[in-house]
C-alpha cells in the first residue's frame, strides 16, 4: 500500500498520504495537481483486481453515487483505471467518523443524535427517491464534520431498487449490528431496511450500547432475526418517551410496521424537535412492553383452553334415533350458518354519520395509522408542491367538515414536496448572466455588493445557499458581488504659496502625492509652488499626484522636469543618460520595469534640445523652451527600441556627446 504514496495517478493526483483501510480498498489523501484541491482516492487493493465480480463492485460505487447531488453525500469527482490500478476520486473530507465519535463520548445527547439522524435520513431521502438503496448504513460510514454537518459514504453494496431487484441469498452484506432482519435472512429489501439501521444508530448514539451484542457475527445476525431489544429507556432513563417509540419503530421486525419512508421518520422526528414533550402512542413488542406481546399472549391462551371431550359409548342401533341425530344435526348447522351471518354481516346495525376531518396539511401517513378503521384512504396522486413539504396531504374528496359514513372513502392527493434544484458553482462568473441562470431555473436572484480585492468587479464571490445546496423552486439565492477592491479618498489641500518641501510633506499627510514640478521664472522666492493642477477640496483617490507649478526666481534661467516613460519590458538594471543641446546633462540607473518613470531636471533658459539615452542606445528626443517650462517630443525611437539596449553595447562617453551633438544640430528638428 505505500507504493502509491508519492505517485501521480492517471498523471493528475499526487498520492499524499494512506488515511484509511476499507475491506476492499484503500484510501488516500492526494492533490489534484490541475486544481490544486485535496482529494480522497479510494484504490482496490491488487489482491482483487483480477476478481471481476469485485471490480464491478467497485465500480457501482460510483455508478451510484454520481446519480446523486446532496450537501449530506460524499461527491464522486472521477473514476479511473490506471496501470492495472482501478480507483475512484472523491470528495475529501477532513472529519471523523459517527463512530469515532461515539466511541469518544460514549452516550450523545438526544438533541445531537436527532440532528445527525436529521441530516443522515434527509441523505437517504434523496437516494431513496432516486431508487438507491444503501444497504450499508453504519456509523462508520457516516462522516462528522468539524461543523457538525453529517456525509453519507460508501455506497460501495448500493443498489438500484427499480430494474435490480436482487436479493442477497449469498451472504447479508453490511455489518452484521445493523443489518435488517431481511437482510441478515437474505430475503428482498427495499428502502425499509436503511430505516431498521438508522434505527440501530439511533438507539446506539442515545444508549452508548448496541441493541444486539453476541461472541460471532452468526449469533449477532441470529438476535436480528429473533430477539427483541431492550427499551432504550431502561439503559438511559433521561430518554424522552416520544424518541424511544421513534426508535423502537424505525427497528420493527417486519418491515411493514416500520416507518415506509425516510420522509415518515423525518416527520416524527421534526414533530418531537419542535416539542420533545411529544408521544405518538406507538406499540410495540419491545423486551418490557406489555403492548403487544400480551394480547398475541392471551390469544394463545385461549386457543390452549378449547378442550373436545369424545364418549367412546357405542350408539344405539335404532334406525329413529339416528335420523333424529342427523336431522338435529343438520338444524343446528344451519342455524349456526344464518348466526354467523348475520353476525357478520349484522344488518340491524346502524353506521352513524360523522364529521369528516380536516387532512390538509397533515402527513399522509401519520394519518393513515392515526384514523385507521375509521376511514379508508386512496391516494389519488402525487406532484410537486411548492407549499406543502413530501409527505403532506394538499387535497381530499370529500372536503372536510362533510357528514360522512364511517369508514367511508376518502380520496387524497400527497404532495412529493417543491420541485428541487442544486445550486451550480458560481464564483467568479459575471452577475448579469449568473442571474440570468438562476431565473431560468425558477430561483430568485438578490444581489448584495461589497469590496475584494481578489475578485474581478461585477463577479460573484459566493452565494447563499452555497454552491451544490439542493433547494425548492422559487428560493431566493443571495448572490455577493464584488465592488473591486475598495477606493478610500482625500481631500487635495491648498499647498500653493508654500515651499515645494513643504507641498509635498502635506499633500503625503493627506495621503495624496506631488507629481511632476515645473519650474518657471517668478519674482517670488525659489522653490515657491504657484499653481497646483487639482483645485483645493477636490475628492479624489488616495495616492493620487497633485502636479506643482514652481518658481524657479527670476535669475534668468529656469528648471523644468521631463517625465520619460521607460520601457516596461525591460527588467534588469540600465544605464540612462540625458544630454542637453549634446552636452552629458545628467546620468541615473534605473530598472525599467520597476521605476516605470525617469524624472530628469534641467535648468537653462531659451530653448535647447534633450536626448535621452538607455544604454547607449538613443531613446527619446526632446524640444525644450525652458522660458515658457515647456518641452514636446521631436523623435520617438521607441518602435525601434529592442533588448539590444540591455547589453550595452553603445558607444563610450566621448563617442556618446559627440552623437548628442550631430543629433542636436541636424535639419529638420
Amino acid at each position: 500500500m505505500d507504493n502509491f504514496i508519492g505517485k501521480l495517478l492517471a498523471g493528475k493526483y499526487e498520492i499524499v498520504e494512506l488515511i484509511g483501510i476499507g475491506g476492499m480498498a484503500y484510501v488516500y489523501k492526494a492533490t489534484d495537481i490541475s486544481t490544486h484541491v485535496t482529494v480522497a482516492v479510494k484504490v482496490l487493493k491488487e489482491e482483487f483486481v483480477d476478481n471481476q465480480e469485485i471490480v464491478r463492485r467497485f465500480y457501482n460505487e460510483s455508478k451510484v453515487v454520481q446519480t446523486l447531488s446532496h450537501p449530506n453525500i460524499v461527491k464522486v469527482h472521477d473514476v479511473v483505471s490506471d496501470g492495472g490500478s482501478q480507483f475512484i476520486v472523491m470528495e475529501y473530507m477532513d472529519g471523523i467518523s459517527l463512530k469515532e465519535y461515539i466511541e469518544k463520548v460514549s452516550v450523545i445527547s438526544w438533541k445531537e443524535a436527532v440532528h445527525f439522524t436529521i441530516q443522515i435520513l434527509r441523505a437517504l431521502q434523496h437516494a431513496h427517491d432516486r431508487s438507491v438503496i444503501h444497504r450499508d448504513i453504519k456509523p462508520q460510514n457516516i462522516m462528522l464534520m468539524g461543523d457538525g454537518s453529517i456525509k453519507v459514504m460508501d455506497f460501495g453494496i448500493a443498489r438500484f431498487s427499480r430494474g435490480q431487484n436482487q436479493t442477497v441469498t449469498d451472504k447479508a452484506i453490511g455489518s452484521v449490528h445493523y443489518i435488517s432482519p431481511e437482510q441478515a435472512r437474505g430475503d428482498y429489501v427495499d428502502e425499509r431496511t436503511d430505516i431498521y439501521s438508522v434505527g440501530v444508530m439511533l438507539f446506539e448514539m442515545v444508549t452508548g450500547q448496541l441493541p444486539f451484542e453476541a461472541d460471532s457475527p452468526v449469533s449477532v445476525a441470529i438476535k436480528q432475526i429473533q430477539s427483541t431489544p431492550r427499551l432504550p429507556s431502561q439503559i438511559n432513563a433521561h430518554l424522552p418517551k416520544g424518541l424511544e417509540e421513534i426508535i423502537l419503530k424505525a427497528m420493527q421486525k417486519d418491515p411493514a410496521m416500520r416507518y415506509p419512508s425516510a420522509v415518515a421518520m423525518l416527520t416524527d422526528l421534526d414533530q418531537f424537535r419542535r416539542d420533545p414533550r411529544t408521544v405518538f402512542h406507538y406499540s410495540y413488542g419491545a423486551e418490557g412492553d406489555s403492548g403487544s406481546t400480551k394480547a398475541f399472549e392471551k390469544v394463545k391462551r385461549e386457543k390452549q383452553d378449547v378442550i373436545v371431550e369424545y364418549d367412546d359409548t357405542k350408539p344405539k342401533s335404532a334406525v329413529v334415533p339416528i335420523l333424529t341425530g342427523i336431522t338435529t344435526a343438520f338444524i343446528m348447522v344451519a342455524l349456526a350458518f344464518v348466526g354467523a351471518m348475520l353476525w357478520i354481516n349484522n344488518p340491524f346495525e346502524v353506521v352513524q354519520d360523522v364529521k369528516l376531518p380536516n387532512f390538509i396539511g397533515s402527513a399522509f401517513d401519520t394519518t393513515q395509522e392515526q384514523y385507521n378503521g375509521k376511514f379508508v384512504f386512496v391516494v389519488e396522486n402525487t406532484e410537486y408542491n411548492e407549499t406543502y413539504e413530501k409527505g403532506v396531504i394538499f387535497d381530499q374528496d370529500p372536503k372536510p367538515n362533510r357528514m360522512v359514513k364511517e369508514n367511508a372513502t376518502v380520496t387524497v392527493k400527497v404532495s412529493r414536496g417543491p420541485r428541487t434544484v442544486t445550486i451550480p458553482e458560481f464564483t467568479g462568473h459575471d452577475v448579469v448572466t449568473v442571474s440570468s441562470s438562476l431565473i431560468n431555473m425558477g430561483l430568485i436572484p438578490v444581489e448584495v455588493q461589497e469590496y475584494n480585492p481578489s475578485v474581478t468587479e461585477n463577479a460573484v464571490i459566493r452565494t447563499s445557499p452555497i454552491s451544490g445546496t439542493e433547494v425548492s423552486v422559487g428560493t431566493e439565492v443571495t448572490l455577493y458581488v464584488s465592488m473591486g477592491d475598495e477606493k478610500k479618498t482625500a481631500k487635495v489641500p491648498n499647498v500653493t504659496n508654500i515651499s515645494i518641501e513643504d507641498a509635498r510633506r502635506l499633500l503625503e499627510k493627506n495621503k495624496l502625492q506631488a507629481g511632476y514640478p515645473t519650474y518657471v521664472r517668478d519674482d517670488t522666492p525659489e522653490g515657491t509652488v504657484l499653481e497646483q493642477d487639482i483645485p483645493e477640496g477636490t475628492e479624489v483617490d488616495q495616492g493620487t499626484a497633485v502636479n506643482l507649478t514652481v518658481s524657479s526666481g527670476n535669475q534668468g534661467e529656469t528648471r523644468v522636469s521631463i517625465a520619460v516613460p521607460l520601457p516596461t519590458n525591460i527588467t534588469t538594471p540600465c544605464e540612462l543618460k540625458a544630454y542637453l543641446d549634446g552636452k552629458l546633462y545628467a546620468t541615473e540607473t534605473l530598472t525599467p520595469s520597476t521605476d516605470k518613470t525617469w524624472k530628469p531636471v534641467f535648468e537653462a533658459s531659451g530653448e535647447a534640445k534633450v536626448l535621452i539615452r538607455i544604454n547607449g542606445e538613443n531613446y527619446m528626443y526632446y524640444s525644450v523652451n525652458f522660458d515658457e517650462a515647456q518641452h514636446q517630443v521631436l523623435r520617438d525611437y521607441r518602435e525601434n527600441f529592442t533588448d539590444e539596449a540591455l547589453n550595452g553595447g553603445g558607444d563610450d562617453e566621448e563617442d556618446e556627446e559627440e552623437e548628442g551633438k550631430k543629433l542636436s544640430l541636424s535639419s529638420g528638428d
